[in-house]
């Protein structure tokens, strides 16, 4: 049985991730590494433990580095919420940078929304229960 534990991004600026994932995204710092001969700092974060099934973030800071081109490969973490209207509303209250408002994904059924952290990184939102805004 295989299962997916983390994806790593890489940040220029560790304690700014942290507070966001933390703080705005409403994650857990679940540990943190440093290697000082390679000249890196690591930092997990999620909403619960790989141990428990769940996917986390790996939040890689290279020593003097503090920004990075990030590409057009990287597409976007996606997090299923119960009430992605109320969530957005949370991330923008606590500084957060929402780029696309909640609303039906073109062409479909399913609401979605995404903010932006720090560093540019896309996150997606996906509503996940029906029973708000009139979905369904």
């Amino acid at each position: 049985m295989s299962q997916l534990l983390h994806t790593m991004i890489r940040v220029g600026n560790l304690e700014r991730s942290i507070e966001f994932y933390t703080q705005v995204l409403g994650m857990k710092l679940l540990r943190t590494s440093e290697n000082s001969q390679y000249q890196y700092s690591l930092a997990f974060v999620g909403f619960d433990t790989e141990a428990s099934g769940a996917a986390v973030v790996e939040l890689t800071y290279n020593w003097g580095t503090s920004e990075y081109d990030l590409g057009t490969g990287f597409g976007h973490l996606a997090i299923g919420d119960d009430d992605i209207y109320l969530r957005c509303e949370q991330i923008k209250a606590a500084g957060g940078k929402v780029t696309r408002e909640p609303g039906p994904v073109a062409g479909g059924n399913t609401h979605i929304a995404f903010v932006e952290d720090p560093d540019g990184y896309k996150i997606e939102f996906i509503q996940m229960s029906s029973a708000t805004h009139g979905l369904g």
